[in-house]
């Protein structure tokens, strides 16, 4: 067991968009990610996904409309549905999801990684 620093292991990111391993957990996911400007519009056929924002503000955009999230705010989005996660400014975000999760879901663009460091 060894204790993990939030804020010191996004200290360590640079790149927008491109999610680390935290941790791992009974078949999921610890990520961590730093994010700023518009995502790609995706949804997950087989994951739930949960965003719960470390620093800054995150709005995630649905086709019938938008949820803001805070510091300290979660929200957790049942597969199927489609989303497009947009900053304004820089934002810290950990996410919590299945093993394997892509984070482009169903499809693929330049945001795409298919691997994942841990950090």
């Amino acid at each position: 067991m060894e204790k993990i620093n939030l804020q010191e292991k996004l200290a360590l990111m640079t790149e927008y968009w491109s999610p680390r391993i935290a941790g791992e957990l009974n078949g999921q996911v610890v990520k961590l990610a730093k994010l700023n400007g518009e995502f790609v519009w995706h949804h997950h056929e087989r994951e739930d996904e949960l965003f719960l924002v470390l620093n800054g503000r995150l709005t995630i955009q649905f086709r019938d409309g938008d949820i803001l999230l805070n510091v300290g705010e979660m929200l957790i989005i049942p597969r199927g549905v489609e989303h497009r996660p947009v900053a304004t400014e820089e934002v810290s975000i950990l996410l919590f999801e299945p093993a394997g999760t892509l984070n482009t879901g169903n499809v693929r663009s330049r945001h795409t990684r298919d691997t994942l460091d841990v950090i």
